[in-house]
């Protein structure tokens, strides 16, 4: 085999690092994983979405716990907020952006680097991370590290079970039309609603809609400095932060 042949067989033969999408939980650092501890404190790639100018929810949890010679990858989203849902470039705009992501993280692990990517919550439930997952299937090898998700740190707080016996529990994402989550509001026994932000007004109109309202908490930033936990009627009038989830708890059969 002559020399180039030789430099191609040992491009073939690199071996490629993994990919890891690893669950943060809900806020608070002591409620991450052992698994996602012991892979962060050893990383030196860690990759993390955050939007432009601000450090990230996901590498504050983190926060002390990296390397001192860790190399930080932060994938900064599009700005979206002027464009509806519903208009094609708003779609276009994000499937650029997990593409040109895809592949920054594609080629360090061809170059045998192993990667971490920070998830809030869980990675795969309604997180950034499950839409490089499915461009990377196939090109990259990939570990996902399971997280406690948001809304249970957020029904842990109010003190009851959010679901008992037979309960039917429904997530709902607060940028569904009005008419939408009235309906899915009465059909479930328990609700978990996520994506408030802006959408409160929507919100407690559908819940009142569906007779839910009176019934219906909100949990601001749960587990993370700043928890706050109160009857959705008590916070009449003011719009809530991004982590925000409203929730009705179920009140089905027990023995």
């Amino acid at each position: 085999m002559n020399v180039q042949g030789e430099i191609r067989a040992d491009a073939s033969a690199r071996v490629r690092g993994t990919i890891w999408g690893v669950g943060l939980g809900p806020g608070d650092p002591d409620l991450m994983s052992v698994r996602a501890d012991r892979l962060l404190r050893r990383a030196r790639h860690v990759a993390y979405f955050r939007k432009a100018g601000r450090p990230g929810q996901a590498r504050r949890i983190v926060e002390g716990m990296l390397r001192a010679d860790v190399i930080e990858i932060a994938m900064e989203y599009p700005v979206t907020t002027e464009i509806p849902l519903t208009d094609p470039r708003y779609n276009a705009l994000l499937s650029a952006f997990y593409e040109d992501c895809t592949a920054k993280l594609r080629a360090l692990s061809e170059e045998g680097h192993e990667v971490l990517v920070l998830a809030e919550g869980d990675p795969f439930f309604y997180g950034s991370f499950m839409h490089l997952f499915t461009r990377l299937k196939g090109h990259a090898p990939l570990q996902v590290v399971p997280a406690i998700p948001g809304m249970a740190a957020a029904w842990c707080a109010t003190g009851l079970p959010i679901t008992w016996g037979d309960d039917v529990m429904s997530t709902l994402m607060a940028t569904l039309p009005e008419a939408e989550l009235v309906r899915q509001m009465q059909n479930a026994d328990a609700l978990v609603i996520m994506k408030i932000g802006r959408n409160i007004d929507k919100v407690r109109r559908a819940l009142r809609a569906a007779g839910r309202f009176d019934d219906a908490w909100l949990v601001e930033h749960a587990a993370m400095p700043g928890q706050s936990v109160q009857r959705l009627s008590e916070a009449e009038g003011r719009v809530t932060p991004y982590f925000s989830i409203v929730l009705v708890h179920g009140q089905g059969r027990r023995p």
